[in-house]
């Protein structure tokens, strides 16, 4: 008996190290050697670090510009999301009111919208010819502030609101009893338990503002730059491949630092949660009407306007207004900068998304089911799976430029179409992996343990057991690999080639030509992209709510 269960361990172990092998070697092919090797290209020379040409990067002035600019912009789209954020979040979760589940479906919406889509909005909304292009902030750091309290307001409203919702009152009403002003008894009591929240929020904010791509790019043009920018034009325009190497390494560190204080907050505010749940929420009442009223009118201006100034961008013509500029989407080119029509760079868009989430999805489960029982080698796959987050896109795509020419096997690979439907299963792998590890880890062992009892084979218990169990989480997750996939632009705009464009790039590419066509073009794409992917997140969120209802 001894013998034969140390076989079945060890059988057990193979089957383990083989079906990891899979998920570790695509990242390894993919995502760990391009990432080497682009940062050997621009560090390496003569056999050995070329010191001092990494130094002279570092002290330019070019340099600390960028960094400087990058931390200023992150702080200040971080306390902008903070100071919408927190009001909100007491309006939508600790108070209940009629049509409560609506608004928080709409302030979710901009969180998930392509970057470029919200850089157009803005563009439509601030750009010279804009709604409100008489506010003078075309190219300024105030539309891109704005634009990225839009998009990161959602993290704040979620995680703090979520806090804030399971808050025990009594505390806060003990506090009253004893004398406390409403205003006292928040600062004294309410905000030392949300200050694990605000911090957690704050942190994975000021991630998302320092490495956004796409809004800077298009938002600051060439008067301002962040590390993520200055990588791209490094390479784009000064094929300085040194400069751009030695600012992923600052990138690399920037986001390290980042993502050790977000890990340090989220288990600050587990400890602060613990495992009960109380409903801390109330009914909203006539004093609390001009609260929620300001709160919500506020929302609406920052989070509708600029959507209404897309869609009336898109809209308006040589002659007025009309739907010319989405028939040009499905007419050959003409006066445009595109090689082939929109239709086509949508067409492109949607397989490669759906190759993408595919992708990603499949990888995911592997390693979902591998890090099922908690050990040492499962959490060493779980944080190898996990680098892509803390590396940026703009990294992951420049990598692949630079490797696949030759390939693992000496064939060109750049030149193929699937490489960008990898780099986006690249950047979608985490976040698919955190979709569905929490549902993995929630499945009785016993059941297994039954169905081994009964005779079953580890396929045949995953099939009866878990994938039952695993259907719906992996939907959400294929539906959210694909809404990223679908509007990724840092990887994508150097994979893309002009003849073969994703919607994103032809978003991009349209709005840096003058002229009513090119530009009322790119507005009338990013409509498109946007309702595209609020319609796929719609029906995740809807799975996600009907997963939760389930377990």
């Amino acid at each position: 008996m001894r013998t034969r269960g140390r076989i079945a361990g060890l059988r057990h172990h193979v089957a383990w190290w083989a079906l990891a092998a899979v998920p570790v070697g695509f990242l390894a092919l993919f995502f760990v050697w391009p990432l080497g090797t682009m940062l050997g290209r621009g560090l390496i020379a003569d056999g050995g670090i070329d010191v001092a040409g990494v130094w002279n990067v570092l002290t330019a002035t070019r340099t600390g510009t960028v960094v400087r600019s990058t931390v200023e912009l992150a702080a200040m789209g971080t306390a902008g999301a903070l100071a919408l954020g927190l009001p909100s979040a007491y309006v939508l979760y600790r108070l209940r009111w009629r049509g409560q589940s609506a608004v928080r479906a709409l302030v979710a919406v901009p969180f998930v919208l392509p970057t470029v889509v919200v850089a157009a909005a803005f563009t439509a909304l601030l750009g010279r010819q804009g709604l409100l292009g008489g506010l003078g902030l075309d190219q300024s750091v105030a539309a891109i502030v704005l634009a990225l309290v839009f998009y990161n307001v959602t993290v704040v409203v979620r995680i703090v609101g979520g806090t804030w919702a399971g808050l025990d009152p009594s505390a806060v009403s003990a506090a009253r009893t004893l004398g406390a002003s409403p205003r006292r008894a928040f600062v004294a009591v309410t905000l030392p338990m949300l200050a694990p929240a605000i911090a957690s929020a704050a942190a994975v904010v000021f991630l998302f503002c320092s490495t956004a791509f796409g809004v800077v790019l298009v938002l600051g043009g060439t008067r301002i730059r962040t590390i993520e920018t200055e990588m791209y034009l490094q390479v784009n325009q000064f094929l300085n491949l040194r400069a751009a190497a030695v600012l992923a390494l600052v990138q690399l560190v920037f986001v390290g630092l980042t993502l050790a204080a977000a890990a340090w907050a989220r288990r600050r505010r587990e400890n602060t949660q613990g495992s009960k749940r109380i409903d801390g929420t109330r009914a909203a009442t006539r004093r609390d009407a001009p609260v929620v009223a300001g709160v919500l009118g506020v929302l609406a201006v920052l989070l509708v306007t600029p959507m209404i100034a897309l869609a009336e961008r898109s809209l308006r013509t040589h002659d007025g207004h009309g739907f010319d500029h989405y028939v040009a989407l499905l007419e050959p080119p003409t006066r445009t900068v595109l090689a082939v029509p929109v239709w086509q760079a949508g067409l492109n868009s949607l397989t490669t998304a759906l190759v993408a989430a595919a992708l990603a999805s499949t990888l995911g489960l592997m390693v979902a089911h591998l890090v099922t029982h908690r050990s040492r080698r499962s959490a060493a796959l779980d944080s190898f799976v996990m680098l892509p987050l803390g590396v940026s896109a703009v990294m992951v795509g420049l990598g692949l430029l630079l490797t696949m020419h030759q390939g693992a096997l000496g064939v060109n690979l750049r030149g193929s179409w699937w490489l960008i439907p990898v780099a986006q299963s690249v950047v979608a792998l985490p976040l698919v992996v955190r979709t569905l590890v929490p549902s993995a880890r929630g499945i009785d062992p016993g059941l297994r343990r039954a169905a081994a009892t009964l005779g079953a084979g580890p396929l045949r218990v995953w099939r009866e057991v878990d994938w039952p169990l695993l259907r719906r989480p992996f939907g959400l997750a294929v539906g959210f690999a694909f809404a990223i996939s679908l509007g990724e632009f840092g990887a994508t705009s150097f994979l893309a080639r002009p003849d073969r464009p994703t919607l994103p790039t032809a978003i991009f590419r349209l709005l840096g030509r003058p002229g009513i066509d090119n530009v009322g073009m790119a507005f009338a794409t990013a409509v498109v992209l946007a309702l595209v992917t609020a319609a796929v997140m719609m029906a995740s969120e809807r799975m996600r709510t009907q997963v939760g209802a389930d377990l």
